[in-house]
């Protein structure tokens, strides 16, 4: 026995140490795959649309904002000021840096070698270093910054023309363009309950990364009570770029737009004054930060599996998430999806226009060898979306939020008084559970519950009427 328990550590390891291995060499081939695509992609859209859509392979260049509200940008000799003064224009805090600074595999593990060198060094020599102060009050600021980005942020603020819609890369499916007919440009919003004009609260569901209002709308709006659904009114949105909802290619897909939309397609023209929110993975970034927007219109907050990792000091806040949330290794095969949708632009393109433009086909696949037992709805939720809307907000909001998750805990804990409920599936491998525990070391008044044998998925499928009773009893206790 003792030798069997002896053996089982050495096994681990060096099946952890192959992993390793197989990983580094996928992955440094995946980086050389990209720049390839990268050429291919620019070829293929010149020829297609006559034009070179912007990419982040580019070279960042150093940008500085000016006292009169603008940012000079410079770069390669040539500079140009991009105008920032309308409220409703994108700012560039907004934009994560991790769209264009994204390290190849060999060069990560050279500059780790490196970091742990010199971190030796600086433990070794702590009593005779110090650190430079930079910058001074009323001096300008000083960032790096992508062209790509000026470039999609000057031709909407010029009004330049916007791209094809659908490109040629995107579905063209009436589920997909449904808004492009449109005169109105607001989200996609699937409503229920209030039967009877007696409703007299509102709840607002966000759906998490490439989902759609159906994984609500097909399994807790069913199911909610008779009583629920006359007290209550229930609103279920496509978040923008996906689903039904609008998919704008000149749109960067920020937390501000996100959450604007939000605003501008439920709350506004429904006149939802106060409300529930009950939010799902990513969407449970929108939901604090829709929260700290109206603090005092907040009857409750159920979070499911909040993407929150604590940055570590000294760390930065949006590489080190992205290297959470996508770790670039082959095993298990989840972390290995994550990292090619999140490292590599032009691969994870590639993948959109295999799954996604060919989304109807896949459906009656499956259905086909399912013989329909598969809810479908969640494949759709999967593929309505262009690679556009994917890339840019898992970067900007999965990312891009990195440093600003702290202040928005903070924020609800001090000024919503209402009740808070996180859940989280015990053998998610997508969201670790840790963040749920990471949230309530931030919200201590939080009600946390564990689900065991529970993904990220199977929290709400498969349970969806047991899950359906749990919100309609946390609702009836906001009433008081």
């Amino acid at each position: 026995m003792a030798s069997i328990a002896k053996t089982i550590p050495t096994l681990a390891h060096i099946g952890t140490a192959m992993i390793d291995v197989v990983s580094f060499v996928v992955f440094s081939l995946l980086d050389v795959l990209d720049v390839v695509l990268c050429f291919v992609y620019r070829v293929a859209d010149f020829f297609v649309e006559s034009e070179w859509k912007p990419c982040y392979c580019s070279s960042p260049r150093e940008a500085i904002t000016t006292n009169g509200g603008g940012i000079l940008v410079s770069g390669q000799g040539e500079s140009k000021i991009v105008r920032m003064m309308s409220s409703s224009k994108v700012q560039m805090e907004d934009v994560s840096d991790t769209l264009y600074v994204r390290a190849s595999r060999v060069s990560e593990v050279s500059n780790s070698a490196v970091r742990r060198l010199n971190s030796n060094n600086n433990r070794n020599h702590a009593g005779h270093n110090h650190k430079k102060k930079i910058g001074s009050p009323g001096a300008r600021s000083s960032f790096v910054v992508n062209s790509t980005v000026v470039e999609m942020l000057h031709g909407r603020m010029v009004g330049q023309k916007s791209q094809p819609i659908p490109r040629w890369s995107d579905c063209d499916c009436q589920l997909c363009n449904s808004w492009s007919s449109s005169s109105s440009k607001t989200l996609y919003v699937k409503s229920a309950g209030g039967k009877g004009g007696k409703a007299r609260e509102d709840v607002v569901f966000i759906h998490g990364f490439i989902s759609s209002s159906a994984f609500w709308t097909e399994t807790l709006f069913p199911n909610f009570s008779e009583e629920a659904s006359s007290m209550y009114r229930f609103f279920a949105v496509d978040l923008l770029g996906f689903g039904r909802s609008p998919k704008p290619a000149e749109s960067l897909y920020t937390l501000k737009e996100h959450v604007d939309m939000i605003e501008k397609s439920v709350l506004e023209p429904h006149k939802v004054k106060s409300f529930h929110i009950v939010a799902h993975s990513l969407g449970c970034i929108l939901a604090l930060a829709l929260a700290v927007r109206h603090p005092n219109s907040i009857k409750s907050l159920t979070l499911l599996a909040p993407p929150y990792f604590p940055v570590p000091e000294g760390e930065e806040a949006t590489q080190y998430v992205m290297r959470r949330v996508a770790p670039r290794r082959v095993w298990p095969l989840i972390a290995f999806g994550a990292s090619m949708a999140c490292w590599y632009e032009h691969v994870s393109r590639t993948i959109c226009l295999l799954i996604c433009k060919n989304h109807r086909l896949w459906e009656f696949l499956i259905k086909l060898i399912t013989r329909n037992r598969l809810r479908t709805y969640l494949v759709e939720g999967f593929c309505c979306h262009t690679h556009n809307a994917a890339w840019h907000t898992l970067h900007n909001i999965i990312c891009g939020t990195a440093g600003k998750l702290d202040a928005y805990l903070d924020a609800v804990r001090d000024r919503l008084k209402c009740e808070i409920n996180v859940f989280h599936g015990e053998d998610d491998e997508v969201i670790p559970v840790e963040c749920t525990h990471n949230v309530k070391k931030r919200l201590r008044r939080a009600n946390v519950k564990v689900m065991k044998r529970e993904d990220h998925i199977t929290i709400v499928v498969g349970r969806q009427k047991e899950f359906a009773r749990e919100l309609e009893e946390i609702w009836r206790k906001s009433r008081g």
